[in-house]
């Protein structure tokens, strides 16, 4: 038994640090998965910054939640209890602000998105202009998250419409009973690097014989990492590259790209002004080492949903109408 001693004594009371959500919604996919390091993918951190997050739940409680003695990873009688309790607590929040939300009235016409970063950086603000252009007057209100969390914007009720991409080798965990999608159009995942004075690409793939090529790499579970494996698995010969920086936002990964410091795998629609500029090149030949994936929207269906919102019905309409399809 390790020593979860983290209680504080002052003036004669004893305090103990708070507990976040987040640590009750790590342990639960934890007692869910049984695996440390599929929930710390799920949950889109890193296998120690996850260990570290279930360590600092069980200093919090004062004792050990999870047998790291078996495999798979069971918990103790402590956090059998802990379990069902934190799923009571976790579904008492969610009810209480959904009742909050329903206090609303400013915004009832607002249409509530929730994008992951890659793509509330790049298609979402020309989908919502040429919406404007075609479907006319709209009120948005964006969240932007990573994948994970906005999918559970979705399946929490906290949201009306989910943008993210969709490929068959990854795609979301969506009852199709509950959800209903539209795709609305296609991208590319492709290899960009910074060009030389020649205005040919610092680094390119395949790397020259005998060396590595410095990466700028999509942090471990992020979606687009997860594909960037799939082209690498399918690449012809191996890819050698070399983990220099790694974060989960695409955007910070072509800000290190246009400073020179590596090759980073890029959304196109994220860099088409650099590509029209010449700051940023293709840096393997088109068609190779790449991957398409659609961009999808998602929603919950009208039998089902919880909240029903008019603007939500009617821009939907419209997204699955042969007048947009047909754009």
């Amino acid at each position: 038994m390790r020593d979860h001693s983290c209680a504080a004594v002052d003036d004669g009371w004893l305090h103990f640090p708070p507990v976040e959500t987040k640590w009750l919604e790590d342990f639960v996919s934890l007692a869910e998965t049984r695996s440390f390091s599929r929930s710390a993918q799920l949950r889109h951190v890193t296998q120690p910054a996850f260990s570290r997050r279930i360590q600092s739940l069980e200093a919090w409680a004062g004792i050990d939640l999870v047998d790291r003695s078996s495999y798979p990873t069971r918990l103790t009688p402590a956090g059998e209890t802990l379990h069902q309790q934190a799923l009571d607590i976790l579904a008492g929040l969610q009810a209480t602000r959904n009742l909050m939300r329903s206090h609303k009235v400013a915004g009832h016409d607002m249409v509530e998105f929730a994008v992951p970063h890659s793509l509330a950086f790049t298609f979402f603000p020309h989908f919502v202009m040429d919406l404007r252009r075609r479907f006319g007057a709209l009120k948005t209100r964006l969240t932007a998250l990573n994948v994970h969390d906005a999918v559970m914007q979705l399946t929490e009720g906290s949201c009306d419409l989910l943008l993210a991409y969709h490929h068959a080798s990854q795609p979301l965990q969506l009852n199709p009973d509950r959800y209903e999608m539209l795709t609305l159009g296609s991208e590319t995942l492709a290899a960009y690097a910074k060009a030389d004075a020649q205005g040919a690409p610092m680094f390119e793939l395949p790397a020259p014989a005998g060396q590595t090529v410095p990466f700028l790499a999509y942090a471990a579970g992020a979606y687009l990492g997860q594909l960037v494996e799939l082209i690498a698995k399918l690449a012809p010969q191996p890819l050698r590259l070399e983990p220099i920086y790694e974060t989960d936002m695409a955007e910070s990964l072509k800000a290190m790209a246009l400073e020179g410091h590596g090759l980073a795998f890029l959304p196109a629609s994220s860099v088409k002004k650099e590509l029209r500029s010449r700051r940023l090149v293709r840096a393997a030949p088109e068609g190779q080492f790449e991957v398409a994936v659609d961009v999808r929207i998602y929603r919950e269906r009208p039998e089902v949903a919880r909240h029903r919102k008019p603007s939500a019905q009617a821009l939907w309409e419209f997204l699955a109408s042969a007048a947009y399809a047909g754009r």
